[in-house]
């Protein structure tokens, strides 16, 4: 932020109170990086206001300890509140699916009950003469309406109310496993994971695509100055020296080192030991310390560096660790502090730096009176403008190589110098170039240009834009999970590539789509030329990367283009978006989320992050240092990005294979029991009685198949966790959902259906001719209900038991424990009346069902029949169309019995990894077209501000830090109040 000439000298009480105008400006809107507006001062000339004078809500200062200022926009007018979005609802996909469902089956229940309605009129009409006996005087038939109401009753408990607060409990407790995960607490700031809602467990194993911020959430947003080479000698590595040979240098793998900071004793060894390199290593520190816009502070004795350019500020302070101290700017000098001694340097020109230059530089009068030009920028840049005479080229380019493969952010650093007649020649185009009315910036260009050339190179620094932990390895394993990274940022374009590079998102060989374009038309015409470039390949993933920044990207969201945009962007394996406001980051999920079938998420740690987060189908909050804000507006919250590994492989994969099995298992236990009610509808003549005691009815799910839920719900594991982290390739089992759909929900109902129909007519067929007990008593209705009561028992509990993947006591507990809670429920209720008045009709059933050979030769015979043809089935599957998660599953199985797998069985897992690799296996593709970026970088980033109202120039130059700052503002006594 710039102050305004006509007003930065008001700093008294008296001077404000006497200030008298309006200010004119645009309406609120969302955009953040532009301003219009006009100040009118009474007396005085319009003067203009530009987003240079804007502050936005969580500036910080810097460079100044406090400011006097008016505000524009307030409340829900404020940029802030204009990117805000609307909190919609979230619900899991299993959760859409499962109303749908429970929909479609109260219709089948209204369906059955006009069936039932329907037999009942045909029954009666059959056999109204022959049911004379049943009748009474004042029999009169029902009308349609009360018996579809008595049948909907009956069926009523088809729909399992009872699910709802199964999955709330389970969901629950999922939630306190997340909370309580050991491996994603965070010891530094003693910071857990928190599950903030517990309805999207199961979204977190459906992940497709995630939205990621940059800056706090992939990085820490610390610039380290790590590694340097001059002289054709890399610095920085204990391992590495002069001696190394370059070509294993070349081709050596990537290691990031641990050390936070450079550390290497051999430099100033050098320095000091009058090194041929010496006079080298002198001039590089030096330039280091003159050519920048960094503004050095004094509070005490610590020197505090600010820089618009945070790569300026790291180069900076590492010289000054290595004894070259940038300590005094003025408007017209700096002076560095060399191993003990003062040297001035008088600043002539600062040659600004701009995306396009890609280099800043400095010409500078050295303290011997000789003019010299300092420049620092990308390779590329620089390489073009070296002198024939430079040294050190290959040795220097093949160091920046290096440096790239470790992720870090490279600079090369040169000099020439001038004569005094060239100096004066340039100096003349210079000022002729900076009145120029039209194209200025591109006239200055032009003239950095003629006198930027003949440099001699001093070598390269390398940067550490330091990431999170295990980052470029969370990310490797998500991309192997078949889960889509997005980056969306704020932040510019070249530190985007370089991070995107650095965490493993982006390849060296990797081709980019850039689109970078400030109208409608051009962005339409880039779009629909790359679309037309992919051909046949367009819609599907391709080994491309995608840059596109939000000047761009607010003519791409065009209606007219929206979809051609979608489709390029998801042909390509990364996407990153540049220089996006809060509003345009939940555009972009907003666009997936609506026109892509899959699930998406975002994971952010600041306030410009909260849109996106709310948007997508699940929101993961960074508790960062950037507030709370983002945590609070998340459905979970976790300490570092490396926690998503856990969160998504592991938390996400079992939690929806608990979710789905718990809720197909709850609608296959209460079609089993209550489809019966129908078919006994057509043994009773459809007159709406019941074949099992009401008590019975309601406990079902209450007490006697309640127990199994939960186990498949909170204790299921498809397989172990290691495995998962191990193999992420199993999570695209619980990605693809195959496991819970509606073709796999009515399979489960039908496999209902048909057991049901096993465990009524198989004992109504054993007790068709009914049977005399002891004491010459006979049978009744209730006898049979027993019996089949006790065999639904016995098969839903089995069958959760053939749907368990890993048992443990839990499981155990659950199912036979559920079987003998029933049997001792049946002794005890046979005999509770008349002692308590309830279920007379039950009374001695115990004793007439436990003796009766019948039922104990059902008891073994019946659930066989029914879970035969599963078990069946599922042999079938295993090994004939067997999983990587079946090889898993064995390969643990093997280790579990201390058996030692064979190396053919390991063969079978990996061939099983590659056949599901190859399926997804990401086209690389050659492109003729320009707008296709094949070049492999050399990590160059440099972040700077650019085309501001006022100049870096005219900024450095408004600065003296030999004067001492106001530290607050200076009242009159006699207007104090």
């Amino acid at each position: 932020m710039v102050a305004l000439l006509e007003t930065a000298e008001m700093q008294t009480e008296k001077q404000l109170s006497s200030l008298s105008g309006k200010i004119e400006c645009e309406g609120p809107n969302r955009h953040f990086n532009t301003f219009i507006g006009t100040l009118y001062l009474n007396g005085k000339s319009p003067v203009p206001i530009g987003p240079d004078q804007i502050l936005l809500r969580g500036t910080q200062l810097k460079n100044t300890q406090w400011i006097l200022g008016i505000v524009v926009y307030t409340g829900f007018e404020t940029k802030f509140m204009q990117n805000s979005i609307k909190l919609p609802l979230k619900r899991s996909n299993v959760e859409k699916v499962t109303n749908v469902q429970i929909l479609v089956l109260f219709l089948l229940l209204l369906a059955m009950s006009l069936v039932s309605c329907l037999g009942a009129i045909l029954w009666n009409d059959w056999y109204r003469k022959g049911i004379w006996y049943i009748r009474t005087k004042d029999y009169s038939s029902h009308s349609l309406g009360f018996d579809l109401l008595v049948f909907i009753i009956l069926y009523h408990n088809l729909i399992p109310i009872s699910l709802l607060v199964t999955l709330e409990i389970v969901k629950c407790v999922q939630a306190m496993f997340i909370n309580w995960d050991e491996d994603m607490h965070c010891k530094g700031n003693n910071v857990y994971a928190m599950a903030r809602t517990s309805n999207l467990n199961e979204e977190l194993g459906q992940v497709k695509y995630l939205f990621s911020d940059k800056t706090g959430t992939l990085t820490c947003n610390i610039m380290t100055f790590k590694k340097c080479t001059i002289a054709g000698i890399i610095y920085g590595n204990q391992s590495d020296r002069s001696d190394i040979n370059l070509e294993k240098l070349s081709l050596s793998p990537s290691v990031i080192t641990e050390s936070c900071e450079f550390n290497d004793p051999k430099l100033l060894q050098n320095f000091e030991n009058d090194h041929p390199t010496k006079d080298y290593i002198k001039e590089f520190l030096t330039l280091l310390c003159v050519c920048h816009t960094v503004v050095p502070e004094r509070d005490g004795k610590n020197i505090i560096y600010q820089a618009s350019s945070p790569d300026e500020a790291a180069l900076v302070k590492g010289v000054k660790k290595l004894g070259f101290v940038f300590t005094t700017r003025t408007p017209t000098s700096v002076t560095v502090e060399a191993m003990g001694e003062n040297f001035t340097f008088e600043i002539l020109n600062v040659l600004e730096f701009s995306s396009n230059r890609k280099r800043m530089s400095v010409i500078v009068r050295t303290p011997t009176g000789n003019l010299r030009l300092y420049c620092k920028g990308a390779d590329t840049v620089i390489y073009e403008r070296l002198s024939e005479d430079s040294r050190f080229m290959k040795e220097t380019l093949t160091h920046l190589e290096y440096f790239a493969k470790e992720g870090l952010r490279t600079l090369c650093v040169a000099y020439a110098d001038l004569t005094e007649e060239e100096y004066q020649q340039w100096l003349t185009q210079y000022e002729k170039a900076s009145t120029v009315i039209q194209d200025r910036m591109r006239s200055l260009e032009e003239c950095y240009d003629n006198i930027e050339k003949k440099f001699l190179l001093l070598g390269a620094t390398a940067i550490e834009d330091r990431l999170q932990a295990r980052v470029p390895e969370t990310i490797t394993t998500l991309l192997k999970a078949n889960i889509r990274i997005w980056v969306l940022t704020g932040d510019k374009r070249e530190t985007t590539i370089n991070i995107a590079y650095s965490c493993k998102l982006l390849s060296a060989h990797m081709p980019h789509i850039q689109l970078n374009s400030n109208s409608f038309e051009a962005t339409q015409q880039a779009v629909t030329q790359n679309c037309e470039a992919l051909g046949t390949r367009l819609g599907k993933e391709n080994d491309l990367a995608l840059i596109i920044d939000g000047e761009t990207l607010k003519y791409a969201l065009h209606s007219e283009i929206k979809r051609s945009f979608l489709n390029l962007a998801l042909s390509c394996r990364a996407v990153l978006c540049c220089r996006l406001s809060p509003l345009q980051k939940a555009e972009i999920v907003n666009l997936v989320k609506n026109h892509v079938g899959a699930i998406t998420l975002a994971i952010g740690d600041g306030a410009n992050d909260v849109g996106m987060i709310q948007m997508a189908h699940v929101g993961v909050g960074i508790s960062g240092n950037e507030g709370v804000l983002a945590t609070n507006n998340s459905d979970y919250s976790i300490a570092q990005f490396s926690y998503l590994e856990k969160l998504l492989l592991v938390h996400g994969a079992w939690n929806h294979f608990r979710v789905t099995k718990c809720i197909l298992y709850c609608f296959y236990k209460n079609v089993v029991l209550y489809i019966i009610e129908l078919w006994f509808a057509f043994v009773n003549g459809f007159s709406g009685q019941i074949i099992f005691e009401h008590w019975c009815i309601s406990l079902y799910n209450v007490i006697f198949t309640s127990l199994p839920p939960f186990t498949l719900g909170i204790f299921e594991q498809c397989c172990s966790q290691k495995s998962l982290l191990t193999h992420p390739q199993l999570y695209r089992i619980s990605q693809a959902g195959n496991t819970f759909n509606t073709k796999v929900f009515w399979f489960q109902c039908l496999n209902a259906l048909i057991h049901s129909f096993i465990l009524f007519w198989m004992p109504m067929k054993m007790l068709e001719h009914d049977m005399v007990l002891q004491g010459g008593h006979t049978t009744d209705y209730l006898f049979l209900g027993n019996f089949i009561y006790t065999y639904v028992i016995v098969t839903v509990c089995l069958k959760a038991g053939l749907e368990t993947l890993s048992w443990n006591k839990f499981s155990h507990l659950a199912i036979w424990g559920s079987i003998l809670i029933w049997l001792v429920f049946l002794a005890i209720y046979s005999f509770v009346w008349p002692t308590i008045p309830i279920a007379p009709e039950m009374r001695g059933q115990v004793n007439m069902v436990l003796v009766c050979p019948h039922f104990w030769l059902g008891f073994f015979i019946v659930p066989i029949v029914c879970l035969i043809l599963n078990l069946i089935w599922k042999l079938i599957i295993n090994t004939c169309n067997r999983t990587l998660l079946e090889e898993i599953r064995e390969l643990e199985s093997s280790r579990a019995q201390g058996l030692y797998p064979p190396k053919m069985f390991k063969r079978r897992v990996e061939a099983t990894k590659l056949r599901m690799s190859v399926a997804s296996t990401l086209q690389k593709i050659v492109f003729p077209n320009e707008s296709f970026d094949q070049s492999i970088p050399h990590g160059y980033a440099f972040s700077q501000v650019e085309q501001a109202v006022i100049t870096q120039e005219e900024l450095v130059r408004s600065y003296n830090t030999t004067k001492s700052k106001s530290s607050k503002i200076s009242m009159d006594s006699s207007d104090s109040r």
